[in-house]
């Protein structure tokens, strides 16, 4: 019973160490493979969850705007519409 205890002891913290490691290691590389890649023409604005299984998300593709459902079945473009202009910031307060 003792030699059980100990040899739980031992290896739990290791199995915890290694589980950690791994995914570090995954982190790591995901970061590297990201890196080499450059500018993106696809950026996710904005995501809507309606159900579980059911969001709506606005994506900016070459300067506009684009509303998709997005399901288990798949995307479905809703509408589309030129990319909003930022607010502009003059001396500090919004305009």
């Amino acid at each position: 019973m003792i030699w059980y205890i100990l040899k739980l002891i031992i290896l739990l913290p290791l199995i915890g160490v290694l589980a950690w490691g791994c995914l570090k290691l995954a982190q790591k590389l995901q970061e590297r493979a990201g890196a080499n890649q450059g500018p993106k023409s696809v950026r996710i604005i904005e995501t809507t969850m309606l159900s579980p299984t059911l969001k709506l998300a606005v994506i900016e593709f070459h300067g506009r705007e684009i509303l998709v459902s997005v399901s288990r079945s798949g995307l479905s473009r809703l509408a589309e519409a030129p990319a909003r202009v930022p607010l502009a910031v003059a001396g500090g307060e919004i305009a």
